[in-house]
């Protein structure tokens, strides 16, 4: 009985946006035998992707109120479903898998739970990847557009988050599993940012502290010099931004295998190199986590299939050689990240 109860689990999860698919090993039902007890799976499965008070699920399931207000908070301190407020009223809803589910384990995330996740991410990864919406994208570094014209806010990163009211910052958790699975990474690990609702669930949760605009922008700097890409969720208002490295983010890691990453990250620019300045210094070969520069006759140049327009090339340059330029066919993002996984659901065939 309760296998079959985790089976519906792993349908339901899969009907929600971004999917959650089998696996041959079955490692995806391991992870929610894991995550959800019976009684937590038969309750997200009768939840649904509209924010409803406790009293609202308590009256359609015949429960009294404050035994299903103590249990839908329960689960959502265990990062099961998502929680949102207005003012002192608490909204539930079921959620998606990735990005959703696996980012709320950050507080609770172990060494067995990232080794099921890694096995699983390659299957997951691959669903996502065949969708025309992906939920990040990728912006340039702010430094490496500066000389550039005409830049759209959307694609400025402190334009994105300065008229953020709520901003939290907590740790990656990609690079926290790679640090439990042995495989410690270098990179500062406290820049993963997140605003709006996602910043009060994060910090209800215990899983990130509030910053103000002047912190978020340091840490911003921060990110810069460490070489990190910047990946903000998929959408004009922002909910999140990743700052992420190719040896720990499992969908970089992953796209950096493909023979053109570009075809697989959402990003409006480009970079390349002015021959005639190149003076074959290899700074930016050094500085791409894609692979994305090759060395030429006399000097480098960037594979354009390779290239996710994220700007690390082009800080470092001494002779100012490297430029982003934007692509012929910019893409405007979704309004918002509801928007944006609303649009993913209706293109897989759910919505």
């Amino acid at each position: 009985m309760q296998e079959e109860t985790y089976i519906r689990l792993r349908e339901f999860m899969d009907s929600l946006p971004a999917g959650y698919p089998s696996t041959p090993s079955g490692v995806e039902m391991k992870i929610l035998r894991k995550l959800y007890t019976p009684e937590q799976a038969e309750l997200t499965m009768k939840l649904t992707q509209t924010p409803e008070e406790a009293s609202s699920v308590a009256a359609r399931l015949g429960v009294p109120e404050a035994e299903m207000a103590a249990t839908l908070e329960a689960m959502a301190l265990k990062g099961l479903i998502f929680r949102t407020r207005e003012g002192e009223k608490r909204f539930y809803r079921a959620f998606q898998f990735i990005v959703g589910v696996y980012e709320f384990q950050l507080p609770h995330i172990d060494r067995e739970f990232a080794e099921m996740f890694e096995e699983y991410m390659p299957y997951i990864g691959m669903s996502l990847g065949q969708v025309k919406t992906p939920q990040l994208r990728v912006i340039p570094m702010e430094s490496s557009v500066t000389e550039t014209p005409v830049v759209a806010s959307y694609d400025r990163i402190r334009d994105l988050v300065k008229e953020q009211q709520l901003i939290a910052v907590s740790d990656c958790i990609c690079r926290k599993e790679q640090e439990l699975l042995g495989h410690k990474c270098d990179k500062p690990r406290d820049l993963c940012f997140s605003f709006g609702d996602f910043a009060r669930f994060m910090l209800d949760n215990g899983a990130g502290r509030q910053i103000e605009l002047e912190e978020t922008f340091r840490l911003l700097n921060v990110a810069e010099n460490a070489g990190l890409i910047l990946q903000p969720t998929n959408s004009a208002d922002v909910s999140a931004v990743c700052c992420c490295c190719t040896c720990c983010c499992g969908g970089l890691k992953m796209f950096k295998m493909m023979p053109n990453p570009a075809d697989y990250v959402r990003s409006n620019y480009r970079a390349v190199i002015d021959a005639d300045s190149c003076t074959n210094c290899k700074l930016c070969l050094e500085r791409c986590q894609m692979a994305a520069i090759e060395e030429g006759t006399d000097a480098y140049g960037v594979i354009a299939g390779r290239c996710i327009g994220c700007g690390l090339c082009v800080a470092d340059c001494p002779t100012s050689a490297i430029a982003m330029v934007e692509k012929e066919c910019t893409v405007e993002p979704p309004k918002d990240f509801y928007e944006t996984i609303d649009r993913i659901g209706v293109e897989r065939g759910v919505r």
